[in-house]
């Protein structure tokens, strides 16, 4: 069965990559996405991500079982940060396993495009020259494609 969960403590990758595979799996998978030091031409000095913590949840255990269902993986864990966080810090951990690759990448692919379509998690910016703005979310290519780097809202 897939995890999920959405938290103000610091993500530890090692822990979710724990609750993944099995005998079975030939590809296991970590996907850890950080807070960057620029966006759209500007110096980041920060990123606060803020939401309702239990509607959060809800939609991303929704995108976790529908990765697992879609790719045949029940061995799925998310975990999404809120709260105030440096450059480098963790804000995204997705840990996959299945038998083999394509079904792993694809999960992992799956459930961070559907987090940027659809989970109710906002994400201000601080920059460097004292600024701050909420950032526009992105919403990937329906045709699976990679979303367009723009900076604003990529993790």
């Amino acid at each position: 069965m897939p995890y999920a969960e959405v938290t103000a403590d610091p993500l530890d990758p090692a822990r979710l990559l724990a609750r993944v595979g099995s005998p079975e799996d030939g590809a296991v998978l970590l996907f850890l996405g950080t807070v960057r030091n620029h966006a759209d031409g500007r110096s980041v000095s920060g990123m606060q991500y803020e939401g309702y913590e239990e509607m959060a949840l809800e939609v991303l255990r929704r995108i976790a079982e529908e990765a697992s269902e879609r790719f045949s993986t029940p061995n799925l864990a998310v975990t999404h940060r809120l709260g105030a966080l440096e450059i480098g810090e963790v804000s995204v951990v997705v840990a996959v396993s299945s038998p083999h690759r394509a079904e792993a990448y694809g999960a992992s692919r799956y459930v961070m495009e559907e987090i940027k379509r659809r989970l109710p998690v906002w994400k201000k910016e601080f920059y460097v020259e004292g600024a701050a703005e909420w950032v526009r979310g992105t919403v990937p290519p329906a045709d699976g494609s990679p979303a367009p780097h723009s900076g604003a809202g990529d993790p």
